[in-house]
């Protein structure tokens, strides 16, 4: 059944018409004028217009452009007792589904009906699967995202655009909690706002993958919040927060429960992909970081440090003497020296620092913020903590090692990252050929190290 608005000023057209499609199974509601059709279109849904073409005050093409214009959906059929060209045309050009020239018989009323309905609903359909392919197409690009900041950008827009929201806040799990990690449409204040207002409810949705209106007291412009959890497997790995000016729009809750389910094993994949490319850039023997990882490091902190104008320096270490203890005590043994040392040079540095295994019995730190003078104090630090700590005591060993550390700082001594590891491995260099067991400061003049003392453990 469908609902029909007829418009025809003579009562009698009127009446008929209407029997016969209340007849027919729809329902009818008739009126004479333009004002009436107006009003009736505003406070009613419609499936079809039916319009005289003459009407008094006006004509038809008023009531065709009117529901055209505010209710798209609509199709209309136009009747008229001029059987002319012009005007038939016109009104097909205007959107009209149907022309139909009066006397009109009720079965060529009812067949013309039916073409209408049959073809908005065919439009509908086919508007709908547009919307479902989008939603596919986007979704699948969501879920094969590798690239973090990549992925919170398209995922963000995916919900705005789906689930049509007016802004949209992105959240990550971070262990227990929720760490917001992107936004859009929202300005810094209303933002902070949001934030606090979802700050109590947060974590009670990590228990709960089902997507929900959530009851806040959120700042104007907004009225609606709806939360949608990307979960994996029923955890719950990020959320979707979207956010509405108005009443949620139908089918934006089913849209975004669809693009979180993607968002979900995004992040997942994520997760095993960080894995994987920690893997690569791990030392074997130690888990401290390698030189693929230094590399990708200094890139990164070179160009920090020049945007900020802020330093940072790097330790260049290399232990004495361990030749000696792999042939005295074996490879296996020197082997467990070197973890031990990897997990005193942690120990000495800070958590945001970066400790790497330059190769055999080398090793860099990356000290992030520090100038030469705190680089000489952290090196210190470990260069007196090798010399006094028992190695593989435990095991019945207890033996002692020491070290020759090279300082480097940017942009004191280099500004690229190549001659900053250069100095920091001459002035280590230094130290092995004095001493040993010493800090020494970068230079110009310092001899270069020998290309084969980085080939193997012989110092």
């Amino acid at each position: 059944m469908a609902r029909i608005l007829l418009v025809d000023d003579e009562k009698v057209a009127r009446s008929m018409y209407s029997d016969f499609l209340a007849g027919a199974g729809h329902s009818v509601t008739a009126v004479g004028s333009i004002p009436e059709a107006k009003t009736a279109l505003a406070n009613d849904r419609f499936d079809s217009v039916v319009t005289d073409l003459i009407l008094p005050g006006g004509d038809g093409m008023e009531v065709l452009q009117y529901t055209k214009e505010q209710h798209p959906g609509v199709e209309v059929i136009v009747i008229t007792a001029l059987d002319k060209v012009d005007p038939a045309v016109r009104a097909i050009k205007s959107g009209a589904a149907e022309y139909l020239v009066k006397p009109v018989a009720p079965e060529a009323l009812a067949h013309a009906v039916t073409r209408a309905l049959t073809t908005r609903q065919l439009l509908r359909e086919n508007a709908d699967l547009r919307r479902y392919v989008a939603l596919l197409e986007t979704g699948q690009r969501v879920a094969t995202t590798l690239d973090r900041d990549r992925l919170f950008a398209t995922a963000v827009g995916a919900f705005e655009q789906h689930a049509r929201a007016d802004a949209a806040l992105l959240y990550v799990r971070q262990g227990e909690q929720l760490r917001l990690e992107h936004a859009h449409g929202l300005e810094s204040q209303v933002q902070e706002e949001v934030a606090r207002a979802l700050e109590g409810q947060l974590g009670g949705l990590l228990a709960d993958a089902r997507g929900r209106e959530l009851s806040l007291r959120l700042p104007e412009p907004y009225r609606v919040a709806l939360a949608a959890p990307a979960a994996e497997n029923e955890a719950v790995l990020g959320m979707a927060v979207l956010l509405y000016r108005e009443k949620l729009p139908e089918g934006a809750q089913a849209s975004a429960d669809y693009l979180a389910r993607h968002l979900g094993l995004a992040l997942h994949n994520l997760g095993r992909f960080a894995e994987v490319e920690d893997l690569a850039y791990l030392d074997d023997l130690t888990h401290l970081f390698n030189m693929r990882y230094l590399d990708l490091v200094l890139d990164r902190e070179v160009k920090a440090a020049q945007q900020a104008h802020k330093s940072f320096s790097l330790l260049f270490l290399d232990l004495d003497y361990f030749k000696s203890v792999n042939d005295t005590h074996g490879h296996l043994v020197g082997s467990k020296l070197l973890v031990e040392v990897a997990r005193i040079i942690k120990g000495c540095v800070r958590d945001n620092d970066v400790v790497v295994r330059y190769g055999g019995d080398e090793y860099v730190v990356l000290l992030r913020g520090t100038d030469s003078g705190g680089a000489l104090k952290v090196g210190e630090r470990i260069r007196r903590t090798i010399e006094t700590h028992h190695f593989l005591s435990r095991e019945g060993y207890g033996l002692s090692i020491t070290t020759c550390i090279g300082v480097a700082s940017f942009p004191e001594h280099a500004q690229d990252k190549a001659t900053l590891l250069d100095f920091a491995d001459r002035a280590m260099y230094r130290g092995k050929k004095g001493t040993r067991n010493v800090i020494y400061m970068a230079a110009k003049g310092l001899e270069a190290t020998p290309p084969q003392r980085h080939s193997a453990p012989t110092s």
